[in-house]
């Protein structure tokens, strides 16, 4: 059974920081979304674009159901409703999208599953707000930038909205943009960098979640 997603949304917004990740190797994405939990992450955007996507996915359920009942475990890179589906029928909490698709969108709601699309304009974010989001990704962020959410706001003021893409878990980075108005933020490489994936170094990802979420706080 699907969580409803004003739940989940507001797991986002507690979270504040969502990882976004792939890799091939599904022992790689246990231990990352494990190291991410232990640093206090709630909710984990694994993506769908690789091969293993499927299966992998399917291995971080799993995880999840043993070992994380709190943990909310969506799949992004979704740009069609089949895939959609497809993930949805294989327990994901959410979906996100790089892109504003109707057709997904009214999957979802009759799945009764959160839908977070990807916008990059105005028009866009109109779509998205007439297709029933609540959550809108704005990506790429670092094309965007904290000044665009500043705009924006005040036309879709029922709205909540998470960048994605070149946000740094870095003091100035995070107040820019959680001072523009945003609830969450989502982060790949930033949070998770290729150096601590290639030494397998998993307590020091847990380290680096816990000074950004300290970060978060001290800006408070």
């Amino acid at each position: 059974m699907t969580t409803q997603p004003d739940t989940i949304v507001k797991a986002f917004e507690s979270t504040k920081v969502i990882p976004v990740f792939y890799h091939e190797d599904p022992e790689v994405c246990a231990e990352v979304m494990k190291a991410c939990y232990a640093g206090g992450i709630r909710v984990f955007e694994f993506t769908n674009r690789g091969e293993q996507a499927r299966q992998n996915f399917a291995h971080l359920r799993d995880l999840k159901i043993a070992s994380m009942p709190d943990m909310q475990l969506g799949i992004g890179t979704i740009k069609n409703a089949a895939d959609a589906k497809t993930f949805t029928e294989m327990g994901a909490d959410f979906i996100v999208c790089p892109v504003t698709d109707p057709e997904t969108a009214a999957y979802c709601h009759t799945a009764g599953i959160l839908w977070v699309p990807g916008c990059m304009t105005p028009t866009e974010i109109s779509v998205a707000e007439k297709n029933g989001a609540l959550l809108v990704k704005l990506f790429p962020g670092s094309a965007l930038g904290p000044d665009f959410v500043k705009a924006i706001k005040p036309l879709f003021p029922g709205l909540k909205f998470m960048p994605t893409g070149g946000v740094e878990p870095e003091a100035a980075n995070l107040k820019a943009w959680f001072g523009a108005g945003v609830v969450c933020v989502g982060m790949g490489s930033n949070l998770i960098p290729k150096e601590i994936l290639a030494k397998r170094d998993w307590s020091s990802l847990s380290e680096k979640i816990k000074q950004t979420f300290a970060l978060l706080k001290s800006l408070q």
